[in-house]
């Protein structure tokens, strides 16, 4: 992402995860961990989606991590359907706890497409294990392809207007149960090209 990113890997549920990590300039108010998009469709924690929304969370002042699913980079396993993937997240998760003063620090989850579905879960068995999350950030939630959990009230949805492949109507059937805002970007396909500025925008305004 830029020359501070450091990348190490970490002892997984099925052998090492390669992680990514950006720190803000300054007193952290936080951490925060960015799941990518298909891992079978070139999908990377170098995505530029998911590099977006790590960047603009850095600016928020959080410890940010990525990390490769399982394939993908340097980490090891086979794509697990979305399953394996969980346990993946969490030990992540767990990494970024034991690290000096983040143990109790707020969590924010953000996910792109096939991200967003896995994220959904990792929040709901944190939940069963009393650990919170303070905010989620979902973008091409990925409702028409796999089963996305109920999330919390306060998760925000960005979804393209012109989005083919997650048509924005399987969102708005995911959200509305929920009562779940989606902010729409006009005009916008599934990867966002050319409108990353203003998923910037949206979620720096989200926290204001």
């Amino acid at each position: 992402m830029n020359v501070h990113t450091k990348k190490f890997l970490i002892d997984g549920p099925v052998g090492k995860i390669e992680v990514a990590l950006d720190s803000p300039d300054g007193t952290a108010r936080g951490i925060a961990l960015v799941a990518h998009p298909h891992p079978l469709f070139g999908g990377s924690m170098d995505n530029k989606v998911a590099q977006t929304l790590a960047r603009t969370l850095v600016q928020l002042g959080y410890v940010t991590y990525r990390s490769n699913f399982r394939g993908v980079g340097q980490t090891e396993g086979a794509y697990d359907e979305g399953i394996g993937e969980r346990e993946d997240l969490l030990a992540v998760i767990a990494h970024m706890r034991e690290q000096p003063g983040q143990a109790s620090m707020p969590l924010v989850l953000a996910g792109f497409s096939f991200g967003t579905a896995v994220v959904s879960h990792v929040a709901r068995m944190l939940a069963e294990r009393g650990q919170s999350v303070e905010r989620m950030v979902f973008v091409g939630t990925a409702a028409s392809r796999f089963d996305v959990a109920t999330v919390p009230e306060n998760t925000l949805v960005i979804h393209g207007e012109q989005d083919d492949t997650v048509p924005i109507g399987s969102v708005f059937d995911w959200a509305r149960p929920q009562e779940l805002p989606v902010v729409v970007i006009p005009g916008a396909e599934h990867f966002l090209h050319r409108k990353l500025h203003i998923l910037k925008r949206i979620v720096v305004d989200a926290w204001r």
